[in-house]
């Protein structure tokens, strides 16, 4: 067994910790009342880390790493997991990727088996590469059908450019279907490394049994891989922000528009979050009520915050029929502008905080969203709060705050994206296409 080289459980957090030798991280959390186990093993990488060339190795290989092991295949794998109940499953980011699976507390050995074998031991083979690859790219098509989601992954481009942030997790049609089975596995036997590795578990759990089985199945792994420099070396975001177009003959035109923000240790992400949630995050947002409620323009129309370690975005979207579109986007730069120099007022400021507060204590009440919490925190911030400390911060939000923020951000250069029948950019309406001006 792997020995540990150190060991802290933290009572207000209610999260244990193990380093282990070797630099995988172990955090766990009981959760009283339920008879589940939610296993995560996190590793930092994701898009961001991938070279131009093999973009969309990270997404790709989570997907491979799946097809076989030495030990089983598949199937095997997949009849384990529904042997139990249990689900299994992964997801990549642009900044980490998470293996993970939710089963009973009596099969937590299971879950963590299967779970570190596909993780540590997953095959890479040339066939499984070639028959994945169209996989992917069917989940690339998919997206593409998906406008939406399109609009998302190109406005990202707009805003930020060739940088890895600004490039689509999912790669591109040349990019995955030139990867070389070489390149994939090149790239876990480089990038997983343990360092950068954490194992979370959450639920009717024992710390020092999860640090057993963790030992058991990472004994042997050391922490020689190549630490290879993360976050985009010298890449540049683009200069500015730009406005985009993607023709598509569809019954809707879909908008993204935003700006760039600050990374999730800046101590402004909180009123940020207040600040979307009050511009567009609820029935009472003023974006809502002023396109759906009052015009009747939209079905959907939202904002959100997306952060990653050293920049971030803030961002609008709605859907609307094409003739609606001038419309929209000039009623969204409206309430921009609004807000922009005068702020969200006191009752938008203490309503926002509250629905805040609200979907984050009722979002953690299951094991699966505990464990999420536990291995994003381990692996972005190193440290753990409890939610009564996360709440603290959000009760500290003033109504200034956010009217600085929004002063500070809705002022920046603006990227937009607009996916419907359009051609060109200089066919969108003026209150989009002024946005590059």
């Amino acid at each position: 067994m792997t020995r540990t080289s150190s060991s802290v459980s933290s009572p207000a957090t209610g999260v244990h910790r193990t380093l282990l030798a070797n630099g995988v991280r172990v955090v766990t959390e009981f959760v009283p009342g339920v008879r589940s186990a939610s296993v995560g093993v996190w590793v930092g990488v994701g898009s961001r880390d991938e070279h131009p060339t093999v973009a969309g190795a990270a997404h790709f290989l989570e997907h491979l790493l799946f097809k076989a092991t030495p030990e089983r295949t598949a199937l095997d794998i997949a009849q384990l997991v529904d042997g139990v109940g249990g689900e299994l499953n992964a997801f990549t980011s642009k900044e980490y990727t998470c293996f993970y699976a939710h089963v009973l507390d009596s099969d937590l050995a299971l879950g963590l088996d299967v779970v570190s074998d596909v993780v540590l031991n997953g095959s890479c083979r040339t066939s499984d590469v070639d028959l994945e690859r169209q996989v992917v790219l069917e989940e690339i098509a998919m997206r593409d059908d998906d406008p939406e989601d399109l609009a998302g992954d190109v406005f990202s481009t707009a805003l930020f450019g060739d940088h890895p942030v600004g490039r689509p997790v999912i790669g591109t049609i040349d990019s995955v279907s030139d990867m070389t089975r070489n390149q994939l596995h090149s790239f876990h036997r480089r990038r997983y490394t343990p360092e950068r590795t954490v194992v979370a578990v959450a639920g009717n759990v024992d710390h020092a049994d999860v640090v057993e089985l963790a030992s058991r199945r990472f004994a042997g792994r050391d922490g020689a891989g190549s630490p290879a420099s993360r976050r985009s070396g010298r890449a540049r975001f683009r200069e500015s922000p730009a406005v985009d177009v993607v023709e598509r003959d569809s019954e809707q035109a879909h908008l993204t528009l935003g700006v760039r923000a600050f990374g999730r240790h800046d101590p402004r992400r909180w009123p940020l979050d207040v600040l979307s949630t009050a511009v567009g995050g609820g029935l009472s947002s003023r974006l809502f009520q002023e396109v759906r409620e009052r015009r009747g323009l939209a079905y959907s129309v939202y904002s959100g915050v997306d952060t990653y370690a050293d920049t971030g975005s803030f961002s609008v979207y709605a859907g609307c029929q094409p003739e609606n579109l001038p419309d929209v986007a000039a009623v969204v730069r409206e309430v921009l502008a609004s807000v922009a120099s005068g702020g969200v007022t006191d009752a938008e400021c203490a309503r926002a905080k509250g629905s805040l507060r609200g979907n984050l204590v009722l979002g953690l009440e299951d094991s699966a969203s505990r464990m999420n919490r536990i291995g994003r925190h381990e692996l972005v911030y190193g440290t753990h709060t409890t939610v009564d400390d996360t709440l603290a911060a959000i009760d500290r939000v003033t109504p200034e705050d956010v009217r600085d923020v929004a002063r500070s951000l809705l002022r920046r250069p603006y990227g937009a994206v607009v996916v419907g029948p359009y051609r060109r950019v200089r066919d969108l309406p003026p209150a989009v296409r002024d946005l590059a001006s």
